[in-house]
């Protein structure tokens, strides 16, 4: 299982401590997955291809929520939606990062699936 935050994402967020600047994607898109999205964020992907743009609250106690996504009227078949990933842009793009649902959606043809992402940032010092 390699889900979390992607190398070139971390690397990134991490050059901060050295002083370099980081650019924040300018938005942020979510990919549905049927299974781990591997560490390249491709693998296992829905036959839903479309990513869903979504918006992430202020941050509170170490997470941050993001605005909820719907796919409606599901064309895409009879799968089970297991995983997300994070991208900077609505195709092609980098990942960011992946994580597994907290339960597995079945969806078929006519379903509705609605997703809501919170993102928590590890252990706090208190």
């Amino acid at each position: 299982m390699s889900v979390g935050i992607s190398t070139t994402h971390s690397h990134a967020v991490l050059n901060v401590l050295r002083g370099t600047n980081y650019t924040a994607p300018a938005s942020v898109w979510l990919k549905l997955h049927t299974g781990d999205p591997a560490s390249a964020g491709t693998s296992n992907a829905s036959a839903e291809t479309t990513r869903k743009q979504v918006t992430f609250g202020s941050p509170s106690a170490g997470s941050s929520v993001a605005s909820a996504v719907s796919w409606t009227s599901w064309s895409a078949g009879s799968e089970t939606i297991t995983h997300v990933s994070l991208w900077d842009a609505s195709t092609s793009g980098n990942f960011l990062m992946s994580a597994a649902l907290s339960a597995s959606k079945s969806v078929a043809n006519g379903d509705t699936l609605n997703v809501t992402v919170t993102a928590t940032q590890g252990t706090l010092a208190a």
